[in-house]
């Protein structure tokens, strides 16, 4: 059994969230939901980033203490665990959280026993959005290139960390595949950003430009750790770097699955500054970085700061968590953007849920309840089926999907051609047709009848196993409906030939939730 360790990125709760930070939780889940099948002991790590002076700026606007603000938006996001069926094992805090502080501090005294981190004098370019300082050839037309605002000029004297002393072994990482950004061609774009050269980083802000808020330097009173140093800790902070350690043996040390699902804009903090964190602290690195894309809505990016977003937990309460979901996975290209709009969403809803995979269910335990009171019989399924070679080729796309590969698309498609598929055998094999000669006598007629009930039972078996990573929700109602648990071994599930005889549908229900008016 290998161990398997996932986390998102933590994000500031100067706002409620959107529908993107829904979008990394959702992939995040899939890839743990997948690896608990495969049976690997898996962890699942989410959070928030609660001392960003983007928090303490929007507590500010507000006209409330930072801590209110904070803590209220944080439940936001904690809550909306639940709304989308996220499966995290763990929720950390890291403005609230002893483990946290202990484990920070423990990382900024290491990386200072190795000798990299300095104090100086410093005049630069500061977005308080992104948290991050920029060259002027970083701008584009002298804006942040992420959130198009101008830079604020910052001059003080912080400490620093030697991200230059790291280039060769950050290379080297990259070259051998140790550290692996995917999809290839956000490899490419870090391995070029290392190659250009690289200069240190500010990792502290002084006491007054926080406002006080913010951890403490080890034995500096006037300095709080820089945001990116803090937040980037939360990954072994969570598993125990501060304190007690099992955890942190068993997802990180000894782990060579270490995977974060992450933003694009954010791919520097986490594929260069991170991993030269870590090397000077004498640790392991990520091995795995997943990128995606930002989501637009009509047009237009959404952010949590300007107020553009999409709520999903609205989005949820109207549509059913496996919409959302579906949604996310779906109609959002690997590390790509993908735009949202209300009739694209209601589209993919109608015809790929409700209408195909829908409408098989209940055409499958309608007729087992209108032909053989929901009870499959032991029925001789035809063996040049195409459903038969259409389920084949599932176990090997849920495989290149979710796997080293990630591309959630390819395992949906794979999984909705059975599903349209099945839906053309209904057509072609007219189970009712059957029926109806069958009670005029028909015996031959009756045993096709109970071959093509068991197929499309065993269709829908085989779909609910491969949904259970994906679509949580709609896998249990699936196999709920059938009278089905899921298989002891996930990969034998997926392979044709494991309802039995005897097996007991429960009355028809809709699969997927109605929108509400």
């Amino acid at each position: 059994m290998d161990s398997f360790y996932v986390t998102t990125a933590i994000p500031y709760v100067n706002a409620t969230p959107h529908l993107g930070f829904a979008l990394e939780l959702v992939q995040a889940d899939v890839l743990a939901r997948y690896h608990r099948l495969l049976g690997d002991d898996t962890w699942f790590l989410t959070g928030t980033d609660e001392n960003s002076l983007s928090n303490v700026l929007a507590a500010e606007r507000a006209g409330e203490p930072v801590r209110v603000l904070v803590e209220r938006h944080a439940e936001i996001f904690r809550a909306l665990t639940g709304t989308l069926g996220i499966s995290n094992d763990d929720f950390i805090r890291t403005s609230t959280e002893p483990r946290h502080l202990a484990g920070a501090q423990r990382l900024w005294r290491a990386c200072d026993a190795a000798g990299d981190i300095y104090r100086r004098h410093y005049r630069g370019l500061y977005c308080v959005r992104c948290e991050s300082f920029y060259a002027p050839d970083e701008l584009v037309d002298g804006a942040c290139p992420e959130h198009h605002i101008v830079p604020e000029v910052v001059e003080e004297e912080n400490y620093f960390f030697r991200l230059s002393r790291y280039a060769g072994r950050l290379a080297e990482l990259l070259d051998t595949g140790t550290l692996r950004v995917v999809p290839a061609w956000r490899h490419q774009e870090v391995r070029a950003f290392v190659a250009r050269g690289l200069n240190d980083f500010s990792i502290s802000r002084t006491q007054a430009r926080a406002r006080g808020w913010g951890l403490p330097v080890p034995g500096d009173a006037t300095q709080v750790m820089y945001v990116w140093f803090d937040a980037l800790a939360n990954y072994i902070t969570a598993l125990g770097y501060g304190g007690a350690e099992p955890p942190l043996s068993r997802f990180w040390l000894d782990n060579p699955n270490r995977v974060h699902v992450i933003g694009k804009d954010i791919v520097r903090f986490h594929a260069v500054y991170w991993p030269a964190i870590l090397l000077s602290a004498g640790l392991p690195t990520p091995s795995r970085i997943l990128v995606h894309g930002f989501l637009t809505h009509d047009g237009n990016r959404m952010s949590k700061t300007l107020g553009t977003g999409i709520d999903p937990t609205a989005l949820v309460r109207d549509w059913g968590a496996d919409a959302v979901r579906y949604w996310l996975l779906r109609e959002v290209p690997a590390g790509e953007d993908a735009d949202f709009t209300e009739t694209g969403f209601a589209r993919a809803y109608s015809a790929d849920l409700a209408n195909d995979l829908g409408n098989l269910l209940q055409r499958t335990v309608s007729l087992l309840y209108r032909a053989r009171d929901g009870v499959v019989r032991s029925g001789e399924p035809d063996a040049s089926s195409p459903l038969v070679a259409a389920v084949a080729d599932v176990p090997d796309a849920l495989q290149r999907g979710l796997g080293d590969d990630w591309d959630p698309r390819r395992a949906l498609d794979a999984i909705f051609a059975v599903v349209r598929a099945s839906n053309r055998r209904v057509e072609e094999t007219k189970p009712w047709v059957l029926l109806r000669a069958e009670r005029d006598g028909d015996v031959e007629a009756g045993r096709r009848l109970d071959a093509t009930l068991w197929e499309l039972t065993e269709i829908l078996r085989v779909v609910a196993e491969a949904l259970w990573p994906l679509l949580p929700q709609a896998a249990e109602r699936i196999a709920f409906q059938l009278g089905l648990t899921p298989a002891s071994s996930w990969r034998d599930a997926l392979r044709w030939g494991g309802v039995p005889a005897g097996t007991r549908a429960a009355p028809s229900q809709a699969l997927f939730p109605r929108r509400q008016a």
